[in-house]
């Protein structure tokens, strides 16, 4: 079917997925001159059908476009210069003014992925019951995947846009004529596929990466918290649905026992690329409970929608190693970065630079030199700082750091040999020729991969048990109670113990929009101080960069408030308004519909 046709046939069988290894089950190989009738009629095809539905996830999580529908414009991430007088605006996700319209290729673009995963995941259900299996319950759980799969698409877009079109079936002729299904009806069916999909996926799948029961419980807990915020008294939500939510976080915590140290669940690496770590990296561990897949084979791990294959989120995350003294040019030493989405200032001040070990992994607080670099100038005064090989040329001191001039670098009067940025550096037009630059955010970071913007080959983890703990913590605080951990604050510190200790009380600051604030306050829970703000502060330390920034903020209605507080652009535009809590339809979905479905309010 053609593009431009709504609801067009997304299933394209010119690339059919094969059994590969038990690291990856998805292979692409190319098959022509076949026909979806001609393929899928016994259980091989409807096997490869299946696998189909799963590499669409790429694109639907961690293609760079789609990664900024999830985390900017959001109260812990945004864009540079914002402190730059010179520059008067950034991406429309940050502005969220008159630019943030229908015609966003982002949003066009996720709306398509979205619905192309919806198109085969029909096309898998409904052609099930034509299909003989040698093992009938093998196929009941080959479409229990495909319900989960669809559940997760249509969760995505009724949180982004609201009421969207609903098919449920296969679309075997080109159709325009659509309408918009409201919420409510669009969350009760996402609610039935998945617990008829948990009813019959089984607790280990037979392929690493598949679709499994844990998955399902811990979609039905976050779907299940969602609708009972209830957005715009529009998704029927009620009470007891955070009493639901609690008891299927409660089947995913007593499943996927956390890990015992944060930085093992991301690629492993060291900040100095001259002691890199090239050790072995593994990406399962007993606390993802449903991870998008990536491999080292170039055939297995690509992007629909992306020029360049695999994961990409170690190049999105600010900062560069291109531009500094001693810099080897573009290798894999520190890789791309793209700086589309910086650290706000805010963020790293919810941590404790010194107890929190989720600081030392996620932020890096010096660079180096990768070579010598004689007579280096650093500033419009013509100073000259000669660097060796291995030798600090930046330093990013952590936000609770007091600095005298003294401590600062030569480049600005200061003494020390290297640059010194501080937290109110960032966002600034440079003062030297060095100090233009915010500290590489690398939670992501993969070493020893060839130099782009993908070809990440550590699998994203979608759904961990951290937030499964934080999912039970909110519920309660909504009301629900019974939970297998009592109170709240036991849910919440669990995660909080993991990453600072048992017992040590983790201190952020008070105000961290404020940057001239050293106020502090404890981050450790209590029954007396646990709220949906401590939570939301804690989900922002732990699933940093975790791709769901923004559609946390838009369920607990948190997302304007935090997000002028906190996020510069925001601030300096002021723009931000209830009507952004739905984004606009896209103007190329609209264009192709007759009669044109309506447009959100406000766009």
């Amino acid at each position: 079917m053609k593009n431009n046709i709504i609801f067009h046939v997304l299933f394209a069988l010119l690339l059919i997925v094969i059994v590969s290894s038990c690291d990856d089950f998805l292979k692409e190989e190319s098959i022509s001159n076949v026909t979806s009738d001609s393929y899928i009629v016994d259980e091989a095809g409807y096997e490869d059908l299946v696998k189909s539905c799963y590499p669409l996830l790429r694109d639907m999580i961690s293609s760079q476009d789609q990664i900024n529908l999830g985390l900017n414009g959001t109260d812990i991430f945004t864009q540079g210069e914002f402190d730059n007088p010179a520059k008067s605006s950034a991406s429309p996700f940050e502005m969220y003014d008159v630019t943030l319209n229908s015609s966003s290729g982002e949003l066009s673009d996720f709306w398509d992925i979205l619905y192309r995963e919806i198109g085969r995941t029909n096309t898998a259900i409904g052609r099930a019951e034509g299909i003989s299996y040698s093992d009938p319950a093998t196929k009941e759980v080959r479409v229990g995947e495909a319900k989960f799969l669809r559940a997760l698409s249509y969760f995505y877009l009724v949180q982004t846009w609201g009421d969207v079109p609903m098919p449920l079936t296969e679309t075997i002729t080109p159709k325009k004529d659509v309408e918009r299904v409201p919420s409510a009806e669009i969350y009760t069916q996402i609610l039935k596929d998945l617990t008829e999909a948990e009813a019959v996926l089984p607790v280990t799948a037979t392929d690493y990466g598949r679709a499994t029961k844990g998955a399902a419980q811990f979609l039905l807990a976050k779907v299940y918290l969602t609708r009972g915020w209830n957005f715009d008294n529009s998704l029927g939500g009620s009470a007891d649905d955070f009493q639901q939510a609690l008891t299927w976080a409660d089947k995913v915590i007593a499943a996927y026992p956390l890990v015992s140290q944060y930085k093992t669940l991301f690629p492993l690496h060291d900040e100095n690329p001259l002691q890199q770590y090239n050790g072995t990296q593994n990406d399962q561990n007993s606390e993802v409970v449903f991870a998008v897949q990536y491999s080292s084979d170039i055939l297995t791990y690509g992007n629909e929608t992306q020029n360049e294959p695999g994961n990409c989120y170690h190049s999105l995350f600010g900062g560069s190693g291109e531009t500094l003294p001693g810099n080897v040019g573009r290798t894999s030493d520190y890789n791309r970065h793209l700086a589309q989405t910086i650290t706000a200032p805010a963020m790293y001040r919810l941590f404790d630079p010194e107890k929190d070990s989720r600081y030392e992994h996620n932020f890096v607080d010096a660079q180096y030199a990768l070579q010598d670099a004689n007579e280096y100038i650093v500033n419009d005064e013509g100073v000259k700082v000669s660097y060796e090989k291995g030798d600090t040329v930046a330093y990013f001191p952590p936000w609770n750091k007091v600095l005298t001039l003294n401590d600062r670098g030569i480049d600005i009067g200061g003494t020390k040999k290297y640059t010194v940025i501080t937290i109110a550096d960032y966002g600034k037009a440079q003062t030297s020729l060095i100090n233009g630059l915010t500290p590489l955010m690398w939670k992501f970071w993969q070493p020893g991969i060839q130099y782009g913007n993908g070809y990440g080959t550590f699998d994203f983890a979608l759904f961990r048990s951290a937030e499964a703990y934080l999912i039970a913590a909110e519920a309660i605080v909504k009301g629900a109670g019974n939970g297998t951990l009592g109170s709240a604050e036991n849910y919440y510190n669990k995660v909080i113990d993991r990453a600072v200790g048992v017992g040590i009380d983790p201190h952020c600051a008070k105000y961290p929009e404020d940057i001239t604030s050293m106020e502090t306050v404890s981050y450790r829970a209590t029954a007396a101080n646990i709220t949906i703000d401590l939570i939301l502060d804690e989900s922002a330390r732990e699933l940093m960069g975790e791709f769901n920034r923004w559609w946390d903020l838009k369920r607990t209605g948190k997302l304007v408030e935090r997000t002028k507080s906190m996020n510069p652009w925001v601030k300096k535009s002021n723009t931000i308004k209830e009507t952004h809590l739905l984004r606009p339809i896209p103007q190329t979905e609209i264009d192709r519909s007759s009669p044109q479905i309506s447009q959100n309010d406000g766009y």
